[in-house]
C-alpha cells in the first residue's frame, strides 16, 4: 500500500476540516444510514442524531462528540 505524500495529507487534512460530515438516511453522505447499518449503528440511533443536530443547530458529528466526551467525562 503506498503512502500518502505530505501534499496529499495536508490535502486530506484541510479537506476534513472543512467540510461537514453528514448523516443521511437515504444513503447520502460519508456517514450514510446505510454505512452506519453495516458498522452496527441502529436507524433509531441516526434518526436521533439527525433530530438532535438539527434541533441544536450543529452538525452530527458534534453531537457524537458531545456524547462520547460525557461518557468520557463519567467514566473519569
Amino acid at each position: 500500500m503506498a503512502r500518502m505524500t505530505e501534499e496529499e495529507a495536508l490535502a486530506l487534512d484541510d479537506f476534513v476540516t472543512n467540510n461537514e460530515i453528514k448523516l443521511g438516511p437515504n444513503g447520502s453522505g460519508w456517514l450514510s444510514q446505510r454505512e452506519l447499518s453495516r458498522l452496527g449503528v441502529t436507524t433509531k440511533t441516526v434518526n436521533y442524531l439527525l433530530t438532535k443536530a438539527k434541533m441544536d443547530n450543529k452538525s452530527p458529528a458534534q453531537i457524537i462528540d458531545e456524547l462520547v466526551g460525557k461518557e468520557i467525562a463519567a467514566a473519569s
